[in-house]
């Protein structure tokens, strides 16, 4: 499997990241959500649908002192989620598990969860051509695991007052807000993520506290590209 692998690095060298040079790879997606739940999560973060690893990793290289679990159903991508943390010397903060999100129990994590992050499925499955059972339409259709998944699981696993930060289309942003508050995780924050800053948003980064009461602020857009196709400077930011 290593010679389908790719290397990529990050903050000059300092993480490395190995992925699937055909299968399923991660987007600046992951680097947003990442970013944000870093600034956000305080202990121990649990994140639903790890993949390669990546939002974990970026998390445990910005905060060391946090612990953070990775869970993803696919076994190939759990392997791969374990040699990048071993590749990056991380074993004493992240544990990966590969398991499904909705088997998940407070007894197989053994500490209280202050943080779920999760940049979930985004499409539901329709009548097109896809394959199921590939890597690709697993981690980006609501084959395996729904919406409701994501925030039933996330709602059972987190403490009262606990962050549920999540990363999800913006066409969607009605199925999401709808969802969480109906699995008691209520929205305070949501930023709408723009490719391009006359484009319609693409992406909304959102964020809901269990047991929370209403009220929600709504940030500026997060500007992606600059005009010329470069990253803006807040995206620049990010990759420091």
């Amino acid at each position: 499997m290593t010679d389908e692998l790719t290397r990529d690095s990050f903050f000059n060298g300092a993480l490395h990241i190995r992925q699937q040079r055909y299968g399923y790879r991660f987007s600046v997606d992951a680097i947003l959500l990442a970013f944000y739940a870093g600034l956000r999560a305080r202990h121990v973060v649990l994140d639903l649908g790890t993949g390669c690893g990546i939002i974990p990793l970026i998390l445990a290289y910005r905060n060391p002192k946090l612990r953070i679990y990775g869970i993803e159903i696919q076994k190939q991508l759990a392997d791969i989620a374990s040699g990048n943390v071993i590749e990056n010397s991380m074993q004493e903060r992240i544990r990966i598990l590969y398991t499904d999100m909705k088997e998940i129990t407070q007894k197989m994590i053994a500490e209280p969860i202050d943080t779920v992050v999760s940049n979930p499925p985004y499409r539901k499955i329709c009548s097109g051509r896809m394959n199921p059972e590939s890597q690709k339409a697993i981690a980006r259709h609501e084959i395996k695991a729904k919406l409701w998944d994501v925030t039933e699981t996330a709602k059972q696993m987190l403490a009262i007052s606990g962050r549920f930060i999540v990363i999800y289309p913006a066409e969607r942003a009605t199925d999401l807000l709808t969802q969480m508050r109906q699995s008691q995780l209520e929205p305070k924050f949501l930023r709408p993520i723009h490719s391009l800053p006359d484009t319609q948003a693409r992406l909304i980064l959102a964020e809901g506290i269990r047991g929370g009461q209403p009220g929600m602020k709504i940030a500026p857009p997060l500007v992606i590209y600059q005009k010329h196709g470069e990253y803006s400077s807040e995206i620049r930011e990010m990759f420091q």
